[in-house]
């Protein structure tokens, strides 16, 4: 896939290698999020989703 970007790339006038660095930057920061979350314990998936509800006092709108 990302020959197949960076042939199509190659073809607009004026594309040089910074697009290409943005675009791996891009990709590659969502890669290793996504890896995180996967190997994230359950029990700290637990911990985490009970944050919301911690504190006990009311929210109040301003």
């Amino acid at each position: 896939m990302f020959k197949f970007i960076k042939q199509y790339a190659e073809t607009i006038e004026g594309a040089n290698i910074y697009p290409m660095i943005s675009l791996l930057i891009f990709f590659l920061f969502f890669v290793v999020l996504l890896y995180l979350v996967v190997k994230m314990k359950k029990s700290q998936v637990a911990e985490l989703a009970q944050l919301p509800f911690e504190n006990n006092q009311p929210i109040v709108n301003n």
